[in-house]
């Protein structure tokens, strides 16, 4: 196998094939994390699943049943230390489904989407800056 520019040459008849340009704007991150994906006015309000990569524009991930292409989904992310060289970041984004790929027998659907627009969300219900200093000044110290 050799390469010249897009073009791909297999074996001794160098058979000639054109790999298709990459036409993802920004770079997918392969990473596992755990997400809450929110669907509109269906029977199942939210699904546990795990990304499978995320970029700055999108998610892929896996659940349990189809969607519609140009679905509105609601997911929440928790980007944890390790990646955010600090606390664990909770972000929620809304998103449009732009590609669904159909399952194999017995597999899940996998579904990309693109994000629309995000918030960073608290860690807990009203944690802030100043929940971890005491209540009252010691002012022995």
């Amino acid at each position: 196998m050799r390469w010249f520019g897009t073009f791909m040459f297999l074996g001794s008849d160098d058979v000639m094939l054109q790999v298709p340009p990459e036409r993802r704007l920004m770079r997918r991150f392969d990473m596992r994390l755990p997400a809450l994906v929110r669907l509109p006015g269906g029977a199942v309000p939210e699904l546990l699943t795990e990304t499978q990569n995320v970029s700055a524009r999108g998610v892929f991930f896996y659940i349990d049943r189809p969607l519609d292409e140009g679905s509105r989904i609601e997911v929440t992310l928790t980007f944890p230390p390790h990646i955010t060289l600090t606390d664990s970041v909770r972000v929620r984004f809304a998103a449009r489904v732009i590609r669904v790929e159909k399952p194999l027998p017995m597999s899940r659907i996998g579904v990309a989407a693109l994000i629309e627009e995000y918030e960073f969300l608290r860690t807990s219900p009203g944690a802030d800056y100043s929940s971890g200093l005491p209540n009252t000044w010691d002012e022995t110290n």
